[in-house]
């Protein structure tokens, strides 16, 4: 089936609460990717009974898998639209029928598209930023270990696509973890030289409900990740960083570089 002359769109959309699967067949051309399909829809929005229907709506942004916008459920696997080539996906199912659907961990605004505002809310609520103190020339900062700059640059790579949180089967509407993601930005942050000044507001929310104790270590988060973040690493990282925190706040203890 991999040779196939066309490929069938089947996209699980509408608006929340009247959601149907409506499906698109276009000719498989060489490196087209599931966005240029969508726009191809857009263009012509005909559905493979003929019928002009409403465009599909979705989100992108910069088309090359760095500003983490148009993530989708692509044959029931979160992943970027932008990177997910239509020959390759035919290949490796063996089926020209790609299906997609938005995420289910995020409340749906229409077809493709949902609202994320809570990753972006619970980094928020742990700090995930570095204070500036002033703009002066205070001389060249502390030296960071090769090692040590190999792994934070890693983190930094995070798109806030939701990727992780959709993989997270602790991550739901019952729940209130805030995800492998904000893991992974507590750690960039509080390794940074100045961003370790305030690891404490980082490290105490994830003491209360829906911090470090939520996770349970399903491990599913760390392959769904596009750009090969160590989560797992970092959440490990973090729960012994917690774990620590938390024993300095019980003897008032100070705290040590």
């Amino acid at each position: 089936m991999d040779d196939s002359k066309t490929f069938i769109l089947k996209i699980y959309r509408g608006n929340p609460g009247r959601q149907y699967w409506e499906e698109f067949e276009f000719p498989n051309e060489p490196y087209a990717n599931v966005i240029s399909a969508l726009m191809d829809v857009q263009r012509n929005p005909v559905n493979r009974q003929g019928i002009k229907v409403e465009p599909v709506v979705w989100e992108q942004g910069c088309l090359e898998e760095v500003c983490g916008s148009c993530s989708m459920l692509i044959n029931g696997k979160p992943r970027q639209a932008c990177t997910a080539i239509i020959s390759g996906i035919i290949k490796q199912t063996n089926s020209n029928i790609i299906t997609l659907a938005p995420f289910t961990k995020f409340p749906l605004v229409r077809d493709l598209i949902v609202d994320r505002s809570l990753m972006f809310d619970n980094l928020k609520k742990v700090h995930a930023w570095i204070d500036v103190d002033g703009v002066y020339n205070r001389g060249p900062g502390p030296k960071i270990s090769q090692a040590k700059q190999e792994v934070m640059y890693s983190l930094s790579t995070c798109m806030t696509c939701g990727c992780c949180v959709e993989a997270c089967p602790q991550t739901n509407q019952h729940s209130k973890y805030v995800g492998p993601q904000i893991m992974a930005q507590v750690r960039l942050f509080n390794d940074n030289p100045t961003g370790k000044m305030q690891r404490r507001k980082r490290l105490r929310p994830l003491m209360e409900e829906g911090g470090i104790g939520d996770c349970g270590n399903a491990q599913n988060c760390g392959p769904a990740c596009p750009k090969h973040i160590p989560l797992h690493d970092a959440i490990a990282a973090i729960g012994r960083d917690v774990t620590l925190q938390s024993l300095k706040d019980l003897f008032s203890l100070p705290d040590r570089d």
